[in-house]
């Protein structure tokens, strides 16, 4: 399966630099607010809310330990807390470790090391069901929202044809707000803005990727859902 969407949209200078057990150096102007997650009448996760929008900076540094004063900026506590931010995320292709499903209208592949556990695949029976029952047209229709609202862009619905259903996003920086859990979430990155190692080394270039900003994460510098516990 091939991923769709806009990572070609990101100017070249838009990078995210994870630099060595220190924070995240954004250039080019990247946009960032706030994202908060909505949940529904039946307290499932459903759809996101765009919360305080940040002043525009050619360049910004982004905690990654979880100590800051100023979240989500960083004030150089992981100095004085020695944070240890060694990345041991793999650089595997998505297509490449992704798991496919077949539904009769749906294909869903499923990254599972990518989950952020924003809980978006719960909602009406779960992702993997509905892509199962997506004969059904508003099984189909809420698979494909649900898969669309994942941060992490774990789950991805494709046509049949092979073809990724995906968000339309402008390259930006969502700071995660998520009021149901009490937590702040990951970062939230959009749109298809490189992320380079600190090692200067490029992981995928990616629709979707939520990034580690509470220190916690044992795939860094990739969100694995510890911000919840």
């Amino acid at each position: 399966m091939e991923e769709s969407g806009n990572t070609s949209k990101a100017e070249n200078k838009q990078l995210i630099k994870v630099t060595d057990n220190g924070p995240y150096l954004v250039t080019g102007s990247v946009p960032l607010s706030e994202q908060v997650i909505q949940v529904d009448s039946d307290n499932e996760c459903r759809g996101w809310q765009e919360g305080k929008k940040y002043p525009e900076q050619e360049s910004y540094k982004l905690c990654r330990c979880g100590k800051s004063v100023n979240k989500p900026f960083c004030t150089g506590m992981h100095a004085v807390t020695r944070f240890n931010g060694e990345e041991t995320a793999g650089n595997k292709p998505y297509a490449e470790q992704a798991q496919i499903y077949e539904g009769p209208e749906l294909v869903l592949t499923d990254a599972e090391e990518l989950c952020a556990s924003a809980r978006f695949c719960h909602r009406a029976g779960g992702t993997w069901k509905l892509t199962e029952e997506s004969a059904d047209p508003e099984a189909r229709k809420t698979a494909i929202e649900e898969a669309g609202d994942c941060p992490s862009g774990r789950l991805v619905s494709h046509d049949k044809q092979g073809n990724a259903i995906e968000p339309e996003f402008t390259p930006s920086i969502g700071v995660v707000k998520d009021p149901q859990a009490g937590k702040d979430g990951p970062l939230w990155v959009r749109g298809g803005i490189q992320v380079n190692s600190a090692k200067g080394e490029p992981y995928e270039v990616r629709n979707r990727v939520t990034l580690c900003r509470c220190g916690k994460s044992s795939n860094k510098p990739i969100c694995d859902g510890s911000h919840l516990m």
